[in-house]
């Protein structure tokens, strides 16, 4: 049964909903499907599914975009209603008809919509008559194939087996190798008749007759003795003596010194070190990069400028596309090129297959049916729908002023805490220790807890840090349960004032469950103010797995009503992909987290805030 179907303007005025199906709807479905599908360039699906308790609804939607109308269905899931589409289809022809701007109220549309209800479920009826009418005849037909090909099948099987090659049987027989390479266990016998011949351990996929093991050659001497087995001169070692690889030595070099910057120890075992203050500037957190935009956005005219007659031979939009005459509404057939070529370019520049496509389902849903201005081309339209889009979508919907979070939480006397994840080798430590040079910078106290407790070398890598920046660190070393480490970490900050702690994690894939078990339980222990998700501006279609199944284990391993999931990302290595961003575009698109850093460099000043006009302007460049 049909819930409720809506029609509302663009900027949000609802202009007419059923009256006759008056049922109050659970949750906030329209809200959720406006913010979360809508806004989010999501608007291309086919369907969305809202989960509230007691309910679950699936909601449908069409757009008049001449207009500037919304069309939205709702109705249970569970009812596989089939003319839905249809009705949407016929409210939105008869309602575009009676439309006027200046009109806010449609009562005598009730009537139409009844009509229009009963025609749509009586065409639903129909076809599901026909497709069972028509169902017997193929089923028997189906049936027939396969027998046929049952009796097929078995017979190949039985010929197979017979010629002793054992195909399926043997490659069920085999155990296979667990990720923790242990053997699941199971226990076969290999028939002699099929076994394969092995060489050195290994097995040899080729046939019997031609399986040939040369090392097994023996010589023979000429008094007819044999001699030991043949060995490759190549694979001789002598055990005794142990090859070093000798340093090479160039002409008017200095003498060889000893490469060895581990930090002095005295007898004692105690380190004898000398604190070296890490003085590097200000940081690029605080430099204005407006000006630098602007003043690359006058070169790039300036270029334009200059290139304007070549314009029609090099431009890619321009060679592509063509302004269509004589069509007064944009069809779905005329944006196909530009949309193509359009998603081409995304992808060029580093974004995930998936994301490309389905914003350039959204743009041509947004398109589809709007006029075209007189002297304007298709593909200026498409590339200034996709432009809004792009910075819709990269534009933080929330505050993303950390100084200002720490503050109030200062005022509330607690500490501030930020816990990093992210894969491995992403650069976790570095950017933390950036984070916190920052906000020395601005007279903040900072405190880094260790829980990296699994990678040897990850609590001296971050003491490392905090000596050069000479903050306190509070570690417990390895093996340690990461989760009671950063509460210690967090009490102890709270006795002893400091208004941030930043706390690493362990890298660790988004499929490792244990690791992604003891980050869920760190996260729902401590409840931190940010949970900054660290990944590289090198991936492309991994982002979108990363990133998901990074909050879908969160959310599965919490043993939290309301799990949390991640808060904002920091991107790394942005200095080494030239005008490959979509990295960027891929993680906000999937998790609608905000991008906070930009990690830029390998000394501490090198972070920054992301620059969208500059993204999207390299993403349509």
């Amino acid at each position: 049964m049909l819930e409720q179907l809506l029609i509302f303007t663009r900027g949000g005025l609802i202009l007419w909903t059923c009256k006759e199906l008056g049922n109050a709807l659970k949750g906030s479905p329209i809200d959720t499907l406006i913010r979360s599908c809508l806004l989010e360039e999501r608007s291309g699906a086919a369907s969305y599914n809202y989960d509230a308790p007691g309910a679950s609804y699936t909601l449908k939607w069409t757009f008049h975009n001449e207009l500037g109308l919304v069309f939205v269905a709702v109705y249970q899931r569970i009812l596989h209603l089939l003319y839905v589409d249809d009705l949407l289809a016929l409210v939105r022809r008869e309602f575009s008809e009676i439309y006027d701007p200046k009109r806010t109220v449609y009562n005598d549309f009730d009537e139409t919509f009844r009509q229009l209800r009963m025609e749509a479920e009586a065409r639903a009826e129909e076809l599901k008559k026909s497709k069972q009418m028509v169902k017997p005849v193929n089923n028997s037909k189906k049936q027939g194939q396969a027998q046929k090909a049952g009796f097929d099948k078995g017979n190949k099987k039985r010929e197979g087996s017979s010629a002793g090659c054992g195909g399926d049987d043997n490659d069920e027989g085999k155990g296979r190798k667990l990720e923790n390479g242990h053997s699941n266990g199971n226990i076969f016998e290999i028939d002699e008749p099929r076994m394969t011949a092995a060489v050195n351990g290994k097995e040899n996929t080729s046939s019997n007759f031609s399986a040939f093991d040369v090392s097994k050659l023996q010589k023979r001497t000429k008094g007819g003795k044999k001699t030991d087995t043949v060995v490759n001169k190549g694979s001789k070692v002598d055990p005794k003596k142990k090859v070093t690889k000798k340093n090479r030595v160039w002409d008017d070099a200095p003498p060889e010194t000893k490469l060895d910057f581990t930090d002095p120890v005295d007898g004692n075992g105690s380190e004898k070190i000398e604190v070296v203050p890490a003085s590097q500037g200000e940081s690029m957190m605080d430099v204005e990069e407006i000006i630098s935009s602007d003043s690359e956005g006058e070169e790039d005219d300036n270029v334009q400028k200059d290139s304007k007659p070549e314009a029609t031979k090099k431009g890619w939009f321009s060679s592509m596309f063509q302004s269509i005459a004589g069509k007064a509404n944009l069809e779905k057939g005329d944006l196909e090129p530009a949309l193509k070529a359009l998603k081409d370019r995304l992808m060029t520049k580093n974004v995930a297959e998936e994301i490309a496509e389905k914003l350039c389902e959204s743009v041509a849903a947004s398109l589809e049916g709007k006029k075209l201005a007189s002297f304007t081309r298709v593909s200026s339209t498409v590339q200034a729908a996709m432009e809004e889009a792009l910075v819709r979508i990269l534009t933080p919907r929330r505050s993303i002023d950390i100084l200002r979070d720490v503050h109030a939480a200062k005022e509330q006397r607690k500490p501030y805490v930020v816990v990093f994840v992210g894969v491995n080798g992403v650069g976790k430590s570095t950017n933390l220790a950036k984070v916190a040079y920052w906000l020395l910078q601005h007279n903040v106290s900072v405190m880094m807890a260790a829980c990296d407790t699994f990678r040897s070398g990850a609590v001296e890598q971050l003491r490392t840090h905090a000596r050069r920046l000479q903050i306190p660190i509070f570690e417990k070393g390895y093996e340690k349960d990461p989760a009671i480490v950063a509460k210690e970490a967090i009490q102890e900050a709270t006795r002893n004032g400091s208004d941030v702690v930043l706390v690493d994690t362990a890298g660790r894939m988004q499929d490792n469950e244990p690791l992604m078990r003891a980050l869920s339980k760190l996260i729902y222990l401590n409840n931190p103010d940010l949970v900054l998700f660290v990944g590289e501006a090198l991936v492309g279609n991994d982002a979108v797995d990363q990133l998901s199944k990074f909050n879908q284990k969160l959310a599965d391993l919490s043993t939290s009503s309301t799990p949390r999931l991640i808060d904002g990302i920091l991107l790394t290595k942005f200095d080494t992909i030239d005008d490959k961003v979509g990295a960027a575009l891929s993680m906000v698109y999937i998790s609608g987290a905000p991008v906070m850093f930009v990690g830029c460099g390998q000394s501490y000043t090198d972070l920054k805030k992301l620059n969208v006009k500059s993204i999207v302007k390299t993403l349509l460049k």
